[in-house]
């Protein structure tokens, strides 16, 4: 298997399809609000601030901080994100589809239960991030580190990692589908190893798996047991060259 290419990511907002017809918002963020072609730059949302349902159609979000918010049930369709800082929010049950997630940071944020589409994360930092039961399909984590990332009971289907080191994270029951480990930095599980199953890695990355992956099997390594007749025949002959000789 040959890692899948994907589409090359805007990294500047000139860059977007889209550029030209964005419009600059001004104002805070709506329950079931509707963001069309608008530009969200450095929203600094009130603490707690609601927003379920909202909808992201073709919209920038740039140097945005969002603290609590809660966008249950939110979607983000053909959005960018840009230097944003999620922290505690709430995106559980959301719809994201040809998204990219910039340069940003999410800590603590619930996204179990969600669809993520041809989603790319680039030089991001996800902590403790909640994607139980989430359904990853062709999601690109690029140059990012996962640290505490739950993905247990998701499925990820054509999930990339290049250049991303995923530590103490978490696989219990997550069903992986073509996902390419090859390009991961490190891989370090908190559980889940048998959750490995239909995920490529390359010979080296099994190597450093190997004793995580025997002891969820239950398998023992211990260096080949000597017949009795043969180490006592060992010993004598070390006896002997040990014996002065007269």
């Amino acid at each position: 298997m040959n890692a899948q290419p994907h589409a090359a990511v805007a990294q500047t907002l000139a860059e977007l399809p889209y550029a030209s017809a964005l419009v600059p918002h001004s104002g805070g963020l709506e329950v079931e609000g509707d963001y069309d072609t608008v530009h969200l730059d450095g929203l600094h949302a009130p603490e707690g601030a609601r927003a379920a349902g909202a909808r992201f159609l073709e919209a920038a979000l740039s140097d945005c901080v969002l603290t609590g918010t809660d966008l249950r049930g939110a979607r983000f369709n053909d959005a960018w994100l840009s230097g944003c800082r999620l922290t505690g929010c709430t995106l559980a049950g959301g719809q994201w589809l040809d998204t990219a997630v910039l340069g940003s940071s999410l800590a603590g944020v619930e996204l179990y239960d969600a669809v993520l589409r041809r989603v790319t994360f680039v030089r991001c930092k996800l902590d403790s991030v909640n994607l139980r039961a989430t359904a990853l399909h062709d999601v690109v984590f690029e140059d990012c580190v996962l640290r505490d990332v739950d993905f247990g009971e998701a499925r990820l289907e054509g999930v990339t990692f290049p250049g991303t080191r995923v530590e103490r994270a978490r696989f219990g029951r997550a069903v992986l589908k073509d996902a390419d480990l090859r390009g991961a930095l490190t891989i370090d599980l908190a559980d889940g190893y048998e959750s490995l199953r239909g995920a490529v890695i390359t010979p080296a990355q099994l190597l450093d798996l190997a004793p995580a992956l025997a002891q969820t099997l239950g398998l023992t390594v211990a260096e080949p047991a000597v017949p009795a007749g043969r180490a006592s025949s060992a010993r004598t002959r070390a006896a002997s060259r040990r014996s002065p000789r007269r």
